[in-house]
């Protein structure tokens, strides 16, 4: 996949703030006092991460080091931590999650972390190790979901496309179990949490398997049976983002580590090569990534 090619996809995906949105994922900190306005050289910076071998980490800490910025990641086992880690101060940014799963966060939690940078869209794939085609599933056979609602929501979406379900909202990033219209769905659907899904992958008939946990369960992104459009126009909101705290968002160190993910080119390879080449990766404007997530978090409120 052409690096080049994809970012031409951030046109028309930045262009979709105002739209509905229907589709279908340690210590203490050590920033200078000075961090909301601006940042200095030869700092420290914590990032809190799911998959720390990743390819993209290696050569993005040798750049960064280049610049004087020293990164060091902390690796979180479960996407339900990084972001309270982030709020409480024990690392200074995060990159692991998208748009809708940071507006759901802040909402539940009245907290103000708010994206710095774009880095990649990812398609959500499903994946079987009984069947190779999504026509070959049985009627009644039994197919997983992640349980956290972003991801639950997406993933259902991308049964729905498959013909695997009907969903009476027709899906909505709100999509949840519930919205599964049981009478028109041609398999039952159970949610089971993200990281636990690989292990389970044998007791069910499929399962939508979450990026960084697809190597757990011994396969390939080539081994997806069914996947989402990373590239449909409605799909900012599941645009991967560095975030930061609220008084963070003007840091130029953040910033700077920013520019080095997007524009390295041993990053982007690492990046490509770490999704199997699923990743698109994007630049999309910081002011369109905060847009969204502002409509997003005033639609989960509307939405509660």
């Amino acid at each position: 996949m052409s690096i080049t090619a994809s970012r031409r996809t951030t046109s028309v995906i930045a262009a979709l703030a105002a739209v509905p949105l229907f589709v279908a994922l340690a210590g203490c900190a050590t920033a200078p006092s000075d961090a909301g306005s601006g940042g200095s050289e030869d700092e420290t910076v914590k990032i809190g991460v799911v998959g720390k071998g990743d390819a993209q980490w290696a050569p993005f800490i040798e750049a960064a080091a280049d610049e004087g910025i020293t990164v060091e990641l902390v690796d979180f086992g479960s996407y339900e931590q990084p972001n309270p880690a982030l709020t409480e101060g024990e690392i200074d940014l995060n990159q692991f999650q998208h748009i809708v799963y940071l507006a759901e966060y802040n909402t539940a939690s009245g907290s103000d972390l708010t994206p710095v940078g774009s880095t990649a869209i990812y398609p959500l794939g499903l994946y079987s190790q009984k069947y190779d085609d999504v026509d070959d599933i049985p009627e009644g056979e039994t197919v997983a979901v992640p349980d956290d609602a972003s991801n639950q929501a997406r993933a259902l979406l991308v049964l729905q496309s498959a013909g695997l379900i009907e969903l009476k909202s027709g899906g909505t990033i709100f999509s949840d179990l519930s919205d599964i219209d049981t009478g028109k769905s041609k398999v039952e659907v159970t949610a089971l949490e993200a990281a636990l899904i690989p292990t389970s992958l044998p007791d069910v008939a499929a399962a939508i398997i979450n990026n960084d946990f697809v190597e757990d369960a011994g396969l390939t992104f080539e081994d997806a049976i069914a996947q989402d459009d990373p590239e449909d126009p409605n799909a900012l909101p599941y645009v991967n983002i560095f975030a930061a705290r609220a008084e963070d968002a003007d840091n130029e160190t953040y910033l700077k580590l920013v520019e080095i993910f997007q524009t390295n080119e041993d990053v982007q390879a690492g990046l490509l090569e770490s999704s199997g080449d699923t990743a698109v990766p994007l630049q999309t404007p910081v002011e369109d990534l905060v847009a969204s997530l502002e409509k997003v978090q005033k639609d989960t409120e509307a939405n509660k």
